[in-house]
């Protein structure tokens, strides 16, 4: 549905949840009561469009912290809401209005924790700086410093009686703390580890502590000794609490079991056996007659209180599970994930009932809304919708995992290999999957077009290589003689021969139509990091983590030359393009350039200040292009041994970049999410392509240079392309976009949305496009300016605007 043109349309009540939208027109279009559920709406123009109660499934977010956010806190009363990060700010909100109220200001380095007075007037904190303070939540105002120079503080957290606070650390003790004047009044000593926690008693009498000894201790908080030991868990107790009444004590440990404790006896009482890895993290239901588990191996439980047995296993995450939190009312469960995913789920049943596609640190439900925050990397605290009638239903079409993609040699095909071990052929002109290829038992790491178009080569984990018939997707053929994990395959010139290596310390030679095995290359003494044909077929170049590149020469299968120099890992090597020269780089910072008849050392490129992620070669062996681990690209001039250019523009690392094919054009993707065109000769930019929301992993320029594909952690895989010509031939006026786009976006997208005239949109709604990139305004209100398009390229299109700077520049959004 992108790219349309459906000005006047009527859709009121359409659901449009995960809809990709980007460029579609929607001026004077009826949109009422519309979805938009983590829709792509990027470029959309909705002028004049009617929007009374459109939803979005989410609303404006908490902002202000300018770095990571890591963790949030509910006041008692459920009013305020107190978030941390790593920008060494506290902030406190209106948990209704979700207005910044304070920012407490006073840590040197970042929050590790803070935690309310039970009446909810005050909360301590602690910091990577080594302090702990106390502040008045009315005023935002430091009440003390209570104590520094605690090496490796970990926690703090108040009395329910509010007169005192403890305090645990690294050290193996625990302190209290008098709240009031922060002196101490009790050093608890035990424990031989780390202590992971440390909690009051209901009635503040009694402190519980667990250790990385493996042990849990209770101990008077009057006079500071130690009353019970409790042991029976096997390995670490990272987390221990106690339960409401303060008669039980319940425990979780890298055992990967959760415990269940007497308080008064120290007796075992319940073991809740069933995690598969370590648990992460537990809580109790509201009624405490459950208990809520999640742990490393994906999955989260729930278990009866009463009698210790598992009631429901609550699968969907794809990793591990990094916070999960019960409802105010115990129906439903929240859970975030580092697969990028919150999930929310019926309690009674164990049902997934939503599935939000966010890259989110921790969550946690508002305790008086039906709704959930999230806070992420990005410093932003996200407020989503989880009301039982407006439900955000699964869609179809999501994607595992993306590992690797490759365009067809006639740019009609694209491939792409999953983390669900599959491989999906996908048909570009009817954007349909066309095959399905199965057969691989671990992780496949990459695939390729053998460049007669009928054959597909994958290589995996389970240590084979496997060809595949591409109509019928059968295998043909399966590679066996690697006994660990192949990490590069390639074919010859003459597509004949396939080179693999693994990290068996081996280079293997195959025949690609009997699948035998040729040649065995042995000698590098570790790791194999990248193995390359020459240009003629006769050679194969390889590198290593050994410190060496190595020479092997196909015909006899001895090694050729041992070229000797980097003092780290060697990561990359490429032959030029005549076979003269082979480039290498390294973790030592350095690029070498070898002559391949002499195995000497011909140019050393120093100066790089962080270790090298790839480089390549122009395609008339003149330049090499380095990333060198930060935010730029750099071309080197091989004839002069100078530095030509260095590529800017990224504002996060950059992952690859690459020539194409007639080295006009330089091509490249980073952690900013997003792939950038450079023009080799000059250095500077030409296209910025954007609409991926997760890390981009991976980029093919089909053979004819007419269509890029891209894919990213967002489990989205694109085609780009321009209407009027190639990739390899855009300049700044050109249009790039995406023509196709397979796997479910994650998050909701409105970058240079135009919203101008727009008639129903609330005032928070109006905040959150402005947030999301969309634009209220356009220049003169006839005209969209398309963000590919420089200022002064826009004028000289437009001659009305000879004298541009008469006007309020500030019209330009």
């Amino acid at each position: 549905m992108h790219y349309k043109d459906w000005n006047n349309i009527k859709i009121p009540h359409a659901i449009l949840d995960c809809a990709f939208l980007e460029g579609t027109n929607f001026t004077n279009a009826n949109l009422d009561y519309v979805r938009f559920c983590q829709a792509c709406l990027s470029n959309v123009n909705f002028t004049n469009a009617s929007m009374n109660n459109i939803y979005f499934g989410e609303y404006a977010y908490l902002e202000g912290h300018s770095k990571r956010v890591d963790g949030i806190k509910f006041s008692p009363d459920g009013t305020k809401i107190v978030s941390y990060s790593r920008d060494n700010t506290i902030r406190i909100w209106d948990a209704s209005l979700r207005k910044q109220l304070q920012v407490l200001k006073g840590h040197s380095d970042g929050i590790t924790t803070i935690q309310f007075s039970h009446d909810g007037s005050k909360i301590v904190s602690c910091s990577w700086d080594e302090t702990i303070r106390t502040w008045d939540i009315l005023s935002g105002q430091q009440i003390k410093l209570l104590r520094g120079n605690l090496s490796g503080i970990a926690s703090a957290t108040f009395s329910p009686d509010g007169s005192k606070i403890v305090v645990y650390s690294s050290e193996k003790t625990i302190r209290i703390l008098d709240a009031s004047s922060g002196g101490q009044l009790q050093l608890l000593e035990g424990h031989s580890d780390t202590i992971f926690a440390a909690q009051f008693s209901p009635d503040s009498s009694k402190i519980v502590s667990s250790s990385a000894d493996k042990s849990i201790r209770i101990w008077d908080v009057l006079s500071g000794k130690q009353l019970l030991l409790l042991e029976g868990h096997s390995d670490k107790v990272t987390g221990v609490l106690f339960m409401p009444n303060g008669s039980q004590i319940i425990s979780y440990s890298k055992d990967k079991t959760i415990r269940i404790w007497d308080a008064l006896s120290g007796q075992q009482i319940q073991i809740l056996d069933g995690h598969k890895g370590q648990v992460f993290g537990i809580q109790l239901s509201p009624d405490g007659s459950r208990v809520l588990s999640y742990s490393s191996d994906c999955t989260l439980r729930l278990w009866d209180h009463s009698s210790g047995k598992q009631t429901h296993v609550l699968e969907g995450h794809s990793r591990w599970i990094e916070q999960a939190r019960f409802s105010a009312d115990g129906s439903k469960i929240v859970s975030s994930s580092i697969d990028n995913t919150i999930r929310v789920w019926d309690s009674s049943s164990g049902k997934q009932i939503q599935l939000l596609e966010e890259d989110a640190y921790g969550v946690e439900f508002l305790p008086k809304e039906p709704k959930i925050l999230s806070y992420s990397l990005d410093g932003t605290i996200r407020i989503w919708d989880v009301a039982v009638e407006r439900k955000i239903h699964l869609m179809e079409g999501y994607l595992d995992a993306i590992t690797g993609l490759q365009c067809s040699p006639d740019g009609s095909k694209i491939m792409s290999s999953l983390k669900d071990n599959t491989i999906r052929l996908w048909d570009v002109q009817s954007r349909k999957q066309i095959q399905i290829f199965e057969g691989h038992l671990k992780h496949i790491n990459g695939v390729l077009f053998l460049p007669e178009n009928s054959k597909i080569i994958s290589y995996s984990d389970d240590s084979t290589v496997r060809i595949w018939d591409m109509l019928s997707g059968k295998q043909l053929q399966l590679l066996e003689g690697h006994s660990k994990r192949v990490i590069k395959v390639q074919f010859s010139p003459d597509n004949s021969k396939l080179v693999s290596c693994s990290n068996d310390k081996t280079i293997r030679i195959w025949d690609i139509s009997s699948g035998k095995q040729i040649h065995l290359f042995t000698g590098h003494t570790t790791d194999i990091n990248d193995v390359q044909f020459s240009p003629d077929g006769s050679k194969v170049v390889s590198c290593s983590s050994d410190y060496t590149v190595r020479l092997w020469d196909v015909l006899s299968g001895g090694q050729l030359q041992v070229l000797e120099g980097h003092s780290d890992n060697v990561i990359g090597v490429q032959f030029s393009s005549d076979g003269s020269k082979i480039v290498s780089c390294s973790s030592d910072r350095t690029l070498r350039l070898w002559d391949v008849l002499s195995g000497n050392k011909r140019l050393l490129f120093e100066g790089h200040k962080n270790d090298l992620n790839n480089i390549r070669f122009s395609p008339d062996g003149t330049k090499i292009l380095s990333c060198p681990g930060d935010k730029t690209i750099r071309l080197w001039n091989l004839l002069t041994e100078k530095q030509v250019h260095t590529f800017e523009g990224h504002v996060d690392e950059v992952a690859r970049a690459q020539f194409s094919s007639d080295g006009s054009k330089i091509i490249s993707y980073s952690k900013d999410k997003t792939i950038r065109i450079w023009n080799a000769s000059s250095g500077k930019q030409v296209q910025v392509l954007e609409g991926h929301t997760g890390y981009i992993d991976g980029v093919h320029l089909s053979s004819d240079g007419s269509k890029l594909a891209s894919y990213s952690r967002d489990k989205t895989i694109r085609l780009w392309s321009c209407d009027n010509c190639k990739i390899i031939d855009v300049t700044e006026t050109s249009l790039v976009k995406c023509i196709w786009r397979v796997g479910i976006q994650s998050g909701l997208l409105m970058k240079d949305s135009i919203w101008k005239d727009t008639k129903g949109l609330k005032d928070e709604q109006k905040l959150f496009v402005k947030q999301r990139g969309g634009i209220f305004r356009t220049f003169f209100g006839f005209l969209q300016v398309p963000e590919k398009i420089k200022i002064k390229n826009f004028v000289k299109t437009f001659s009305i605007l000879q004298k541009i700077d008469t006007y309020n520049m500030s019209t330009f959004h």
